[in-house]
């Protein structure tokens, strides 16, 4: 037999700690207890964040999700290898030590299950070519990454500001639209920024500052702060320097059994249709993931000062028919339409509201224009105090609702509408007469669409619109090409589910869709024209092109043996088939689901919260589902007693007669069922019943 190989060195100083030793409980049960301490006191400044970060749990769930990554499907914790686990605990004591460094190229503590590399066969110039180029982030790091952020994000979602919506969860583009939708109606003037360039480019003191509002543990913020300032090596061209030739011949990567075959003209359509202000995500040095999240920490502070503008803006007028409560929530008038708001005026409410989506701020006012301009100037200097942002007027426009307001791929604009208003007057008349207010209309922008579409290279020309053949889809089959289309025909329509149009704007994506599969296919199978397409493939092209009569059965008998595969139709054909826009009510003061949940979880563990509740049942004369199952056992335990005394009795007078004594015993504890719980009896619990013979 061989010796047993030698273990590495960052192994041999753990060797006295067993991994599965540290695995005392359930790594979601510790992040759902984290969630709920940082939604239960979300004002408490955190010290003790290293705790979780010894935390073994934590590392096991964060290796699993960087696998899932990596392999594409999911690791059950009794796959991981006792190796593996020896080296994510080398990795977590080297983080605890300060020994992690990040971006490291050659010394691993744990690597990735499809790195096979062996570094000391490596030749001097592939190890130059490492350490000079670009390269894919670390497995490890990305490992460091999964655990800060599962620790930073529970503390930060309890602190953000209601009106942050990008790079959080249940928060998404469509909450902001339906936001806008239910709130920002009868604003007159909105200001429109992009603050996307702090994006751009990290100021590790700006970031760090940040953090230690909240934070204030030390191994976590230094740990963060090195992620910030390690430089990120990147490989450079240089002018002079030519393009490599491709070599003649290049083997062919085979891709395995399991693994996902790669449609890059799909992704490329999927991430090409992104809005604007969705499209910069941060990537700030070695932080990863964690940059979004350290993102939103920075721009916080810029949304609780907007809060306070908000509060300070407001001016309620009794006069007006909405927004006249002392908060400016208590909404009256028309229900059946939240957004219809009467046109504004001197004895109409000044109110202001504000939303931001990753960079991009959007903030509606009603009152006087003055009032926007007063506050535009007051957002330029708290940007350049607090971001070193220098902003101008033309970089913070002041637009009326009138022109048209993009946000999102999206244009809000004002509809004027002339309702009805009934009311009763004094003495039950009631008197009907015309008013006059807006309606807020969040529409698709058919110009944004148009725009996307010729970048991905579906249609040329702006006014008149021709699509064109999509001819990177060429050699795939019909199937497959109608497969993909529709993949993205449904992507649109989940898009645009809150805009006005969505009918017209489906419809016309598809029309460009269809026309430009029928000119590949007419170029790909020689029929000459896109009529000639329609004609044999019927009109959402799901007809085979190929077939040719007298040289093979009808499709249909193909198709019922299994000979062909079935070719899936073009969808929304026609605009009866696009499904009309969502108009679901959006509540005031939304959140999403697992928040809620948290609160609740909070509020009825509050033991007052209990007891009140007790309090208000038995007031009603009701009682709990958990006190009478108490009282129902109680009862029988009671009963119990009373019947092994009688039992006694009864078997002394008894004694010769067993007969006698099993049918007085039967008839007893039936007249105590019978007439002591009538209700128990009644239950058939079986239980209750002793068994004869």
């Amino acid at each position: 037999m061989r010796p047993p190989a030698p273990l590495p060195p960052h192994r041999l100083a753990d060797a006295a700690d067993d991994p599965s030793s540290l695995i005392k409980e359930d790594g979601v049960a510790v992040c759902s207890s984290m969630w709920i301490d940082s939604f239960r006191e979300p004002n408490k400044t955190v010290t003790n964040l290293t705790t979780f970060l010894r935390r073994f749990e934590l590392w096991v769930i964060a290796y699993q999700k960087v696998c899932a990554d990596e392999m594409g499907s999911y690791m059950p914790r009794s796959a991981i290898q006792r190796s593996a686990l020896e080296d994510l605990l080398a990795l977590r004591n080297a983080v605890l030590d300060c020994r992690f460094k990040w971006g490291a190229r050659l010394e691993f503590f744990i690597r990735s299950p499809k790195d096979k590399t062996e570094i000391e066969k490596l030749s001097k110039r592939k190890i130059r070519a490492i350490l000079t180029t670009t390269q894919p982030t670390p497995f490890q790091d990305r490992i460091v990454q999964e655990v800060l952020f599962m620790i930073l994000e529970p503390i930060y979602e309890s602190r953000f500001s209601q009106k942050s919506f990008a790079f959080r969860p249940g928060r998404n583009a469509h909450t902001a639209i339906r936001v806008i939708r239910r709130s920002f109606a009868g604003y007159l003037w909105y200001i429109k920024g992009d603050l996307s360039t702090i994006l751009d480019g990290v100021k590790v003191g700006m970031v760090i500052n940040a953090l230690l509002r909240d934070v204030r543990d030390k191994k976590v913020v230094d740990l963060i702060k090195s992620a910030l300032v390690t430089p990120v090596i990147t490989s450079r061209v240089e002018e002079g320097e030519k393009k490599k030739t491709r070599r003649k011949y290049q083997k062919k990567r085979v891709l395995a059994e399991d693994e996902p075959k790669p449609d890059p003209y799909w992704l490329l359509t999927f991430f090409g249709f992104a809005p604007e202000e969705a499209e910069k995500v941060p990537s700030w040095g070695h932080c990863g993931i964690l940059s979004p999240l350290l993102a939103n920490v920075v721009l916080d502070e810029l949304d609780h000062w907007m809060e306070g503008k908000i509060k300070e803006f407001f001016r309620p007028s009794k006069t007006d028919v909405i927004w006249n409560g002392p908060e400016g929530e208590d909404e009256q008038g028309n229900t059946s339409w939240p957004e219809f708001v009467p046109t504004s005026g001197p004895d109409k409410t000044r109110k202001m509201d504000y939303i931001r989506y990753g960079g991009h701020i959007l903030i509606g006012v009603r009152g006087p224009r003055a009032d926007a301009a007063t506050l535009r100037k007051q957002l330029i200097e708290f940007c350049e105090q607090k971001y070193f942002l220098k902003l101008d007027n033309e970089s913070l426009p002041i637009e009326h609702i009138t022109k048209g307001i993009m946000f999102l791929d999206h244009v809000l604009c004002r509809r004027v509408v002339y309702p009805t208003l009934r009311y009763t007057a004094t003495g039950g008349k009631i008197i009907s007469e015309k008013g006059v207010g807006t309606l807020l209309s969040v529409t698709a922008s058919l110009k944004q669409c148009i725009k996307q579409f010729r970048k991905l290279q579906f249609l040329k020309g702006d006014r008149d619109p021709d699509p064109q053949p999509c001819f990177r889809m060429f050699h795939a089959t019909q199937a497959h090409t109608n497969a993909q289309m529709n993949k993205f025909l449904s992507t649109m329509v989940e898009w645009y589910r809150y805009a006005d149009n969505r009918k017209k704007v489906v419809n016309f994506c598809s029309y460009i869709i269809r026309g430009s599969l029928a000119k590949l296919y007419a170029a790909k199978y020689k029929l000459r024209s896109r009529a000639k397409v329609y004609k044999v493939g019927s009109r959402n092209l799901s007809r085979p092109l190929k077939e040719k009569k007298g040289q093979s059965p009808e499709y249909h008998n193909l198709l019922r043996m299994g000979l062909v595969d079935s070719i899936e139709g073009l969808q929304y054909t026609r605009m009866s088939l696009v499904p009309e826009t969502d108009y679901s009510p959006f509540p005031t003061g939304w959140r999403p689901d697992h928040e809620k949940v948290l609160l609740e979880y909070i509020r009825l563990e509050d033991p007052k919260t209990m007891e009140d509740q007790h309090n208000c049942l038995k007031a009603q004369g009701l009682i709990t589902p958990q006190d009478y199952i108490s009282m129902l056992v109680w009862n029988y335990k009671r009963n119990a007693e009373t019947m092994k005394r009688r039992e006694k009795e009864l078997w002394r007078l008894h004694r010769c007669d067993k007969a006698k004594f099993l049918l007085s015993f039967k008839l007893i504890w039936r007249f105590a069922l019978v007439y002591i719980r009538p209700s128990v009896y009644c239950m058939k619990l079986p239980f209750l019943y002793p068994k004869f013979e």
